[in-house]
């Protein structure tokens, strides 16, 4: 039975990504941001944290919450939308809430539960749902302007990271269009879908793959 460590939890393709795990016959830790999303993990038999990763002080406390884990797989699931143009800067309420979701938060889970991936026995991942809008080398617009900016950070501050912790498998990974709140009901994927080919991915991770950037379903993409 593999351990994983779910950051971002409270709904969507966090809730999933515990959903499948659990069915799996995995153990689970989830966190949650409220009192509804602590409730909703712990029904389905996870073990609840509460964290806003949006919230510096409270990411920061995250090391003595998994103290003596053994993580063997952390997904950093959180992340925020916003459709800003590049023709408007964006408010300085809109940048901290977006920047501190998408790219600090994981910037701040990074040291903490970056090493206990590297103790794992079972060879740790860890993965950072990013976006492909965070392409710096494909950009047909600047709708969406600062989440692009956090998606394209977060891809870097992956692989920077990676340096930082050899023991473990660090990647970016993007989920596809996925029919969330954000995604909208147009997009092709359902939740289920995208979790289970991305789980299907996360099982397949070799070190070659350090510091990549994937697609849902296992492809590469050509560039950051």
């Amino acid at each position: 039975m593999a351990t994983i460590l779910v950051l971002g939890a409270s709904r969507g393709i966090g809730l999933e990504f515990v959903r499948q795990y659990l069915d799996a016959g995995e153990r689970v830790i989830a966190t949650a941001r409220d009192v509804t999303g602590l409730a909703r993990l712990r029904a389905l038999g996870a073990t609840a944290l509460k964290l806003d990763v949006a919230d510096p002080a409270s990411i920061s406390g995250l090391a003595w919450q998994l103290d003596g884990e053994e993580i063997d797989l952390a997904l950093y699931v959180a992340g925020v939308y916003s459709t800003s143009g590049a023709d408007t800067p964006p408010t300085q309420q809109e940048f901290d809430r977006v920047l501190h979701t998408n790219v600090l938060g994981a910037m701040q889970a990074i040291p903490q539960v970056a090493p206990l991936v590297a103790a794992s026995r079972h060879g740790g991942k860890f993965a950072f749902i990013t976006s492909g809008m965070g392409q710096i080398g494909a950009v047909e617009s600047s709708f969406g302007w600062t989440y692009r900016v956090s998606k394209a950070a977060l891809n870097m501050a992956v692989v920077a990271a990676q340096h930082d912790y050899p023991g473990a498998i660090l990647v970016a990974l993007c989920p596809g269009w996925v029919r969330t709140d954000m995604g909208g009901t147009a997009a092709p994927l359902s939740v289920e879908d995208s979790v289970a080919a991305m789980r299907q991915t996360l099982a397949g991770l070799k070190p070659e793959h350090k510091g990549a950037f994937l697609h849902h379903d296992g492809r590469r993409y050509d560039s950051f």
